[in-house]
């Protein structure tokens, strides 16, 4: 590498290159290690920039590292490259108190951003257990969750807009106002595999009058969950719904004994809101859980108390590394009411591998951490605790859940991947990685499997649920149309009324008109994207849920398809998608937190079909109405961004679907992504400047 040439361009002892220094940089919280070429402690965005783009000239990998907390070897150099540290980059840019945002550089620490923000009376809401020393550049890539998602939502729901330094060296500036497909949020979760981030513009909220935390203990994991669904029934959204079993309590209790109740499984919860809320739902909070069979009921009474009760799950993690060298900390989704399942498929795994799992899970979603104490110098039993943790994941996914809710893939989850999702699915993420890094130089061999390797021996992907006859009459009618066709894809025509291209083969959704699962266990909906907006409220209000979609006139899909309102998209779970070339995905999936893969279910949204044909569309439902807007404005087709029409390809190559809307992504090859911010449909009246 010709490491003089990027010596001379970025700031003066800036790259290292001794054994010594490259050694603590090869390795985060995961087991893998693979030492870089060199490290680049960027000082400036415009170090990463001319980074990358040294990168590009000379083919050279490169990875983003923040503070190298990450659980899923998601940092690890494994072709060698360039390592680019933004630990340096850590101004917080501005505060706005009155437009409740901030913007911030990559590397500023999610505590000290809490800190700052409280000052003003604000939070941060995304809290994960590393908020003391992970950074929110490192929080976005792997859009980290946290206690608090439950009621707040995991990081993508609080980043407003991103500056980024894509692969090929340039500057681009996304934002959730931005016309067209978000863009936005195919970048947040990507792990470093599509740019760097260098700014973000994130969402703060008021800090809350007044805060509640209990604490109850539960003869049985069953007795627990249906606790956590009756709270969920009864409209009260928790700001953290917290669960431990015995063992871990026990590990928490020899180091530091805090009073927490020795029963099977523990819940701590923690209410906000006005003070007369806080009250209300505490009581009943309390009633539902001595309903459940809970013996052990405590409320914190003062700050003191509380953050007493919280310091047994924050110091779970370190209580479990007091008993051996390394912890393995696993990290997988389920629906909510399969807890009690996943807890019986740990214990029979942990049994057969002679290993002990401490269970902490954040209730609330159904996403559980199960925590294996070993050595890794002992490589029989390192090898057991490894086996133990796939199968444990193994065992979520065919209880319908996801390989991560807030970890990441990285290096240790990759293979995995082809557990979760079909080849066809496998094939399009892939493909959105060559559109926007056809080298593969950022971040390579995360993420995804390499092909040809195999995912695991005894293992059957669960099947997908069936299509409806009118979808599976769409797919026929794109896989029987002539090569060359395009296709019209139309709902009922209420957003946008456009001419048909002649000889345009019609795809009309308005027949996919089917709710395929009203799961009020879980609160998630999933519905054929032909139906009515009013019919499905309608419906929904029926059953006693609600759904964020604004009333108003029109079809789902259409709703979706032109996004006339960015909250759409706060409640966005997963999608069934019909590309031009006949195949169907499945992205996403019926859990809240899922964080395996790109976000492509809100990537879709501002797509006006020019992507896919969203068959169906699975969602949170809410046991309250929602707020949501009372008009939208005329949707217009938007202005697509040269990226825009890059990762367009990815889905559909030729250009074949509402080709009108969008010029064909064909005319664009050869054309460098424009690093001039208004190139990328940024609205400038919208989003806030970026201080320098």
């Amino acid at each position: 590498m010709r490491l003089a040439e990027l010596r001379e361009q970025v700031a003066p002892g800036s790259l290292l290159c001794a054994p010594a220094e490259l050694s603590a940089y090869s390795y985060d919280g995961a087991l893998d290690r693979a030492r870089p070429d060199a490290v680049l402690i960027a000082r400036s965005a415009e170090d990463v920039r001319r980074a990358v783009a040294w990168c590009a000239a000379w083919q050279v990998p490169f990875i983003a590292r923040g503070a190298g907390t990450n659980l899923s070897g998601g940092c690890i150099p494994v072709k060698g490259g360039l390592v680019i540290s933004l630990a340096r980059l850590d101004r917080i840019l501005s505060l706005d108190a009155a437009g409740l945002a901030a913007c911030v550089e990559p590397g500023v620490v999610n505590l000290a951003l809490q800190r700052e923000a409280e000052k003003v009376g604000l939070f941060y809401a995304p809290d994960p257990a590393s908020f003391r020393v992970s950074t929110i550049g490192g929080n976005a890539a792997e859009n980290a969750g946290g206690p608090r998602c439950l009621k707040y939502g995991v990081t993508t729901n609080h980043i407003r807009a991103a500056e980024v330094v894509l692969p090929d060296g340039s500057l681009g500036r996304f934002s959730l106002d931005d016309e067209g497909p978000e863009l936005l949020s195919l970048l947040v979760g990507a792990e470093g595999t599509l740019g760097i981030l260098t700014k973000l513009w994130v969402k703060l909220t008021p800090l809350p009058e007044a805060t509640r935390t209990i604490l109850a203990g539960f003869p049985s994991i069953e007795a627990a969950v249906a606790c956590v669904s009756s709270i969920i029934a009864a409209g009260i959204v928790p700001r953290a719904l917290e669960a431990m079993d015995r063992p871990t309590v026990e590990s928490v209790e020899a180091g530091r004994p805090l009073g927490y109740p020795k029963d099977p499984a523990v819940l701590l919860i923690e209410l906000d809101g006005s003070r007369a809320d806080c009250a209300r739902e505490a009581a009943e909070v309390e009633r539902l859980c001595r309903e459940a069979g809970a013996a052990a009921v405590r409320a914190a009474t003062d700050p003191v108390e509380r953050e007493r009760l919280w310091e047994g799950r924050r110091g779970a993690y370190a209580a479990l590394a007091r008993l051996a060298p390394n912890v393995l900390v696993e990290d997988g989704v389920v629906p909510r009411d399969k807890l009690p399942d996943i807890v019986r498929r740990i214990q029979e795994i942990s049994a057969k591998h002679r290993v002990k799992a401490y269970l902490l899970f954040h209730a609330g979603d159904g996403n559980i951490h199960p925590n294996i104490a070993y050595d890794e110098r002992d490589a029989a039993e390192t090898a057991r605790v490894k086996a133990a943790g796939h199968e444990m994941l193994q065992a979520c996914v065919e209880l319908g859940g996801s390989l991560s809710g807030e970890h990441g893939i990285g290096l240790d989850k990759r293979d995995a991947m082809a557990w979760l999702f079909t080849p066809e699915t496998l094939r399009l993420f892939r493909r959105v990685k060559d559109a926007v890094d056809p080298r593969h130089l950022a971040n390579p061999d995360k993420l995804f499997p390499i092909p040809g390797s195999k995912p695991g021996q005894g293992f059957v992907r669960p099947p997908a649920g069936a299509s409806s006859e009118y979808a599976n009459l769409l797919v026929d009618k794109v896989r029987s149309a002539p090569a060359g066709s395009v296709f019209r894809v139309r709902g009922a025509s209420t957003r946008w009324r456009d001419a048909t291209a002649e000889g345009a083969v019609e795809l009309l959704t308005a027949g996919l008109g089917r709710v395929s699962d009203l799961d009020k266990r879980n609160y998630t909906l999933t519905v054929e994207t032909g139906v009515s907006v009013h019919a499905l409220h309608r419906e929904l209000e029926g059953h006693g849920v609600f759904v964020r979609l604004p009333r108003c006139g029109g079809t789902v899909g259409g709703l979706l398809a032109t996004r006339p309102w960015a909250g759409l998209r706060e409640d966005i779970l997963g999608m069934r998608v019909l590309l031009s070339n006949g195949e169907v995905v499945e992205l996403g999936g019926k859990v809240v937190k899922n964080v395996a893969g790109y976000d492509l279910p809100r990537l879709l949204l501002g797509s006006w079909g020019t992507y896919g044909v969203i068959l169906e569309v699975t969602m949170k439902l809410h046991a309250r109405a929602v707020a949501v807007p009372a008009a939208l404005p005329e949707p217009k087709p938007p202005r697509f961004s040269p990226l825009a029409l890059r990762v367009r390809r990815a889905f559909d190559l030729e250009g074949r679907l509402n080709p009108w809307l969008a010029p064909s992504s064909r005319t664009f090859e050869g054309v460098p992504i424009a690093s001039k911010p208004d190139d990328f449909g940024r609205n400038p009246k919208r989003l806030p400047p970026a201080p320098e």
